[in-house]
């Protein structure tokens, strides 16, 4: 990306704003004001995190909403009630209270003299779950917002859960934020009240993962804020972003079909990031894209958009498997609606060990296949959502197949392209109450390596239903379909598709509480697939990825480093992935601050024993000054039986080296057909 300092307009920047809420709590802004406002109110684009304005999201704030100023828009990014250097504590993600303060920021913006009245929202992640949900409050000055890698859907489509299973990143997330609120505001910024607040959050914030392990289905903690509930809601113009290698992607696709909105929506090839971040590339000039978005729907200006596909989407290219690339080969599509009629379904009938198109006739006794998967597959299937630090994408999915079954096409003789989620329709029994069912399509090259295209998982218990679930009966016939994720990919002729079905999927989803075996009926299976007959390419589809220059330093005082390792334990058959995430020690020189972040996450199963499930996280913090110094150590572990799922976190804090405060949590939360 490419730093700019010629912007239309001068922008002035105020450190810290205190925004106060009816209770009296004081939420803390930073903002970039053009200084043209002062003559000429203009909208304002609010971007509402618990991510810490003040030294976490620093830089990244000031790329973006410096550039939003320099265009004629302020820029304004608010820490949640509780988070960063606001008052409060925050206990969950996106409690009627943050909604509720969402709907205040958006009114105080309106009345300030420099804004025109008119409020836009933009967020990635967190920030794009509640611009969703604030946008369907309709507080009437916000009039446009721009969604990046969010979901419309919390219980089916989130880190937590999906089709039902529980995701090992609803562990991993639970105890980012459970570090993450372990801190204090800046002592400069609220002065002597700084470790009374802090202590308050301490005590307070609580542990997170605990909430989301008691809601186990689709109650009322999910319907809150899946806006999904209501599309109707929703009544200001929606552009939703994400890419392939996000766990968000399918939400594009929902809003596009379902809103009743000006609606645009935008799918690359990157991970969690913002698309002028994006990797696996290319980047794309995106925050000039979200400039043309808030002309024309905040400041009247005809910039075309309405005229453009209402759909943008990179069409991968084949590519050999690793787990990091710096560019997905491929090209840009419009289509102008979605769902379209230039996507059509093809069936693949599953046969023995075969995948075969629906038009090859050939004649077969129905067969029965069965599999039971090892619990450590999944080792190299990467993270549900990708960040791309490395190596955290799927890797050679021969690591995997062998503990599955495996469905493979004849060498394809043309090219075949597909845009949309492919399913798989099953017949399937199996010999327990409960089972999981993990599906993943590959690209199977010509020299036999396998690249995981796409994947899906389904938890049978919920063949009817998410809400209320159903113990299954042993050895009965039950007809599933397995949505996979959201996909634009093309095989090369030459290669083959490959089916891939397994009963575990660890640590990526939580296994069963028995070892199953599961029968696929293949006589009445198959595989779905939504076919782009006609390649249609977008030239010159987006600018270069620029931003403004960051105005904030930051000096590597200590260098991080990354590793992702498979260990095997021969002797006792464990296995085990290590994840580690040192973040090193920087040091932001305008702050006089030198900040720390440590990361190491553990899963573990040992010979096939669902009760040595294993995963561990944990967090070290620190921040200082030359007369201020604290730090956190987190650490969360959680383990499970047949019948309870077992937590079990620490806290400590301290202030220089004395521990100010500590903390044991200790649960059995009882499992519920999860």
């Amino acid at each position: 990306m490419d730093y700019v300092d010629d912007l239309p307009h001068r922008v002035k920047e105020i450190e810290n704003e205190w925004i106060v809420m009816p209770d009296g709590t004081r939420l803390a802004a930073r903002m970039w004001i053009p200084e043209k406002a002062r003559q000429e109110p203009v909208p304002a684009i609010l971007e509402y995190i618990p991510y810490r304005k003040r030294d976490h999201t620093r830089t990244g704030d000031e790329i973006n909403h410096r550039f939003f100023a320099g265009y004629g828009y302020a820029g304004i990014r608010v820490d949640i009630r509780g988070s960063g250097d606001s008052e409060g504590v925050i206990k969950d993600e996106y409690l009627e209270q943050e909604l509720e303060d969402g709907e205040r920021i958006i009114e105080w913006l309106a009345k300030q003299p420099w804004c025109n009245g008119k409020v836009g929202m933009i967020g990635i992640s967190w920030g794009g779950f509640n611009g969703l949900q604030i946008a369907a409050r309709r507080p009437e000055a916000l009039k446009a917002v721009i969604t990046v890698c969010s979901t419309d859907d919390r219980y089916a489509d989130d880190v937590h859960y999906m089709g039902g299973c529980l995701l090992g990143d609803n562990l991993s997330w639970a105890s980012v934020m459970f570090g993450r609120n372990s801190l204090p505001p800046d002592p400069v910024l609220v002065g002597e009240r700084w470790k009374e607040l802090w202590l308050q959050r301490l005590e307070k914030s609580g542990h997170w993962l605990e909430n989301w392990l008691e809601h186990q289905h689709r109650d009322e903690y999910w319907k809150h804020g899946s806006v999904c509930e209501n599309y109707d809601d929703i009544q200001c113009p929606v552009m939703a972003v994400s890419g392939w290698a996000d766990g968000y992607s399918n939400s594009v696709f929902r809003l596009l079909k379902n809103l009743n909105v000006p609606r645009m929506g935008l799918v690359g090839p990157w991970s969690h990031r913002y698309p002028h971040n994006g990797k696996p590339g290319p980047a794309i000039g995106f925050l000039q894209e979200c400039v043309r978005w808030w002309d024309q729907w905040l400041s009247n200006k005809d910039t075309g958009i309405q005229n453009e596909p209402m759909l943008k989407a990179w069409v991968q290219k084949s590519v050999p498997p690793t787990t990091d690339y710096e560019e997905r080969p491929g090209y840009w599509t419009g289509l102008e609606e979605w769902p379209s009629p230039a996507i059509q379904e093809e069936d693949w009938v599953l046969k023995a060990g075969k995948l075969q198109h629906e038009s090859v006739v050939q004649v077969e006794d129905p067969k029965a296949l069965w599999v039971s998967s090892p619990l450590r597959l999944g080792l190299f299937a990467g993270k549900w959502c990708s960040y791309s630090a490395p190596p955290d994408l799927p890797s050679d999915q021969r690591e995997e197949d062998g503990g599955a079954l495996v469905f493979n096409s004849p060498p394809l003789v043309n090219d075949l392209e597909i845009l949309g989620a492919p399913s798989v329709e099953f017949t399937v029994s199996v010999d327990k109450p409960q089972a999981m069912i993990a599906v993943r399509l590959s690209d199977v090259r010509d020299d036999h390596k396998v690249t995981r295209v796409t994947y899906g998982l389904f938890n049978l218990t919920h063949h009817n239903s998410h809400e209320f679930p159903e113990p299954l009966e042993p050895d009965k016939k039950y007809k599933v379909r397995v949505q996979l994720n959201e996909i634009g990919h093309i095989f090369p002729a030459g290669h083959q598709l490959r089916v891939s079905v397994s009963t575990s999927y660890w640590p990526l989803a939580w296994p069963s509480p028995e070892l199953t075996k599961l029968q696929v009926f293949t006589d009445e299976s198959k595989l779905i697939l939504p076919v782009k007959k006609e390649r249609k390419e977008i030239q010159n589809a987006f600018g270069p990825p620029i931003g403004a220059s960051p105005r904030s330093g930051a000096e590597v005082i200590k260098s991080g480093s990354q590793a992702w390792n498979v260990v095997r334990d021969l002797i006792e058959d464990g296995s085990t992935l290590e994840v580690l995430k040192d973040q090193g020690t920087y040091r932001i020189e305008e702050l006089d601050l030198e900040v720390s972040n440590y990361n190491k996450e553990n899963y573990y199963v040992r010979n096939d024993q669902l009760n040595t499930l294993k995963g561990e996280v944990v967090w070290k913090k620190s921040m200082k000054r030359q007369d201020w110094e604290i730090s956190t150590h987190a650490r969360t572990i959680l383990t499970s039986d047949r019948d309870y799922f077992k937590l079990y976190a620490e806290l400590d804090a301290y202030e220089g080296e004395r521990r100010i405060f500590t903390e044991t949590w200790k649960r059995k939360i009882p499992r519920n057909l999860v």
